[in-house]
């Protein structure tokens, strides 16, 4: 299993979680497959898409962003197709607009 971990503009999650959800890797719009999905808003130092996208934190003395994180359990077969859907989703245009890692999992067990 894998865990995906994507950092995304506050503008485009929406988009992200409707390619995610409409990728054949999770089972398309009637949801077949069972995964497990979370979003944080977080401040983040993406460069802004615009100023309505600036914000002075306090807390860290600095200018930063409101983006969102992403985190998503899924199969090694589903990596891939997963991927490709949240930057296909989140790209923006700018040279970084985010970042997506995977990282191995040793054991995921659903709580029932």
């Amino acid at each position: 299993m894998k865990e995906i971990k994507a950092y995304v503009h506050s503008t485009h999650i929406s988009a992200v979680i409707t390619a995610i959800k409409d990728s054949p890797a999770w089972g398309g719009a009637a949801g077949a497959k069972r995964h497990n999905l979370a979003t944080y808003i977080v401040k983040g130092s993406l460069v802004p898409m615009d100023r309505s996208e600036r914000h002075y934190s306090m807390d860290i003395g600095d200018e930063v962003v409101n983006e969102y994180k992403l985190e998503l359990i899924c199969e090694d077969t589903e990596v891939d197709a997963l991927v490709d859907a949240i930057i296909a989703a989140a790209r923006t245009g700018q040279s970084v607009a985010g970042w997506v890692t995977v990282t191995d999992l040793v054991r995921a067990v659903p709580i029932h």
